[in-house]
């Protein structure tokens, strides 16, 4: 890498942590000298978390989704592929649910990556605990978890989410449901081409993490921007002790209720960590909290949707119905552990 390019690297990673430093001032700034508003009033207090929150939220997935841009120049869909065939049950099914953290995935691309694992022989299972790793457990999630609520709570979200993607890929395979696959699947002749392998330097490298920067922010920075606005205006104008009252760990209903408000709609994580830091902050338990996150990301509708092309509405439904269970079970066990 060029001198100028490390100067250059430098510089913004020294913008980076002066900007996030100082967010705490600008946004008091912003709201005590400029706008003038009056403290503690619901208004003033939504704003303030807004004006916070935002760029906040921003510079932390620039500096991770940059970092795994790197990471992931080193992966493929192809290199994946080939890493998870030949393996046993069990262990592909893990190998296939961290694999999903570091490789690119979104909705749209479901249906190739479902054909691409189909064709090479990759057991359905397997491919699922990738289907349901890659966009619940990912780098966005982790640097937003980490950012709003610490380490521990995005440490216990990864774990959690693996073992759910982990053990659901596991029982559907154990189900034999291969039948429920749309029958012009296994009929794709698989294609043999070899795939060049490009070696990348470093220099290389580091322009795929400001491009995967560019690429990524660019379509979520609008969910980000909605997600945290309407944790503003949770934030600022409902009481602390009603939410705590209807999600509370004291309502055996809690986690059941997250989960059906959250299986129909359709976020990322930009857009609901932010709405989630809210839901804990006025006193939603973390177990519940947890589970909701995880029916919206992880039980994406429009993914169902998508994958209807491939697999039958059997096979749908089972899969829901699995990993909602997964994700029901921690919810509880976290409600009754932390306090």
């Amino acid at each position: 890498m060029s001198a100028k390019g490390i100067i250059t690297l430098l510089l913004l990673l020294g913008f980076w942590i002066v900007s996030f430093i100082h967010l705490q001032v600008f946004a008091d700034f912003i709201i005590d000298k400029i706008l003038n508003l009056e403290q503690g009033e619901h208004m003033t207090e939504s704003i303030r978390f807004f004006i916070f929150e935002t760029p906040k939220v921003l510079l932390l997935l620039v500096l991770i989704i940059f970092i795994v841009g790197i990471i992931r120049s080193y992966f493929s869909p192809e290199k994946t592929r080939k890493a998870l065939e030949g393996k046993p049950l069990f262990t592909g099914n893990l190998m296939a649910s961290i694999l999903g953290i570091v490789t690119p995935f979104c909705s749209c691309s479901a249906i190739p990556l479902f054909l691409g694992f189909v064709e090479a022989g990759i057991p359905i299972g397997v491919t699922f605990s990738f289907l349901i790793a890659a966009p619940m457990i990912n780098e966005v999630a982790l640097v937003l978890l980490a950012g709003l609520f610490g380490w521990k709570v995005a440490l216990i979200y990864i774990s959690t989410g693996l073992i759910i993607a982990t053990f659901s890929g596991y029982i559907l395979e154990k189900l034999k449901l291969q039948k429920y696959v749309a029958d012009w699947v296994f009929q794709i002749q698989s294609n043999q081409e070899s795939v060049r392998n490009e070696k990348l330097n470093f220099e290389q490298r580091i322009h795929s993490g400001f491009e995967s920067v560019r690429e990524i922010v660019r379509k979520i920075w609008i969910y980000i921007v909605v997600g945290i606005a309407i944790g503003a205006g949770v934030h600022g104008y409902i009481p602390d002790d009603y939410l705590a009252d209807v999600l509370g760990s004291q309502n055996w209903y809690s986690v059941l209720l997250a989960i059906v408000v959250g299986i129909p709609l359709y976020s990322n994580a930009a857009g609901i960590v932010p709405i989630v830091s809210v839901l804990i902050e006025k006193g939603v338990s973390l177990g519940t909290a947890l589970a909701f996150m995880m029916s919206v990301i992880g039980l994406s509708l429009p993914e169902m949707i998508i994958l209807k092309k491939v697999l039958k509405w059997q096979l749908i439904s089972i899969f829901i119905a699995v990993v909602a269970i997964g994700i029901v079970l921690v919810g509880y066990v976290f409600n009754m552990i932390i306090i």
